[in-house]
């Protein structure tokens, strides 16, 4: 089974080698057929602590790391500027 991957935006950095990423999907409603913005925030594993608030970046699914970390920074796709 392949790994899932998401795309989002680092909304915190604040924690040791831990950064929450944002992560936002439309998702239309079965009878009103209305689309809806859907976030949601996941920790992920960032061991060099390269990642800064509002950079967008890549993560892949992972073994449980910690209590809440299940994530696994793959790369930076845009830094902040």
């Amino acid at each position: 089974m392949p790994k899932k991957v998401k795309q989002g935006v680092v909304v915190s950095n604040k924690m040791d080698k831990t950064i929450v990423v944002q992560v936002s999907e439309h998702k239309m409603h079965d009878k009103y057929k209305k689309r809806t913005i859907m976030t949601k925030n996941y920790k992920v594993r960032d061991n060099e602590n390269t990642c800064q608030e509002g950079d967008v970046v890549s993560i892949i699914e992972n073994r449980p790391i910690s209590g809440q970390v299940r994530w696994v920074l793959d790369k930076v796709v845009e830094a902040k500027k």
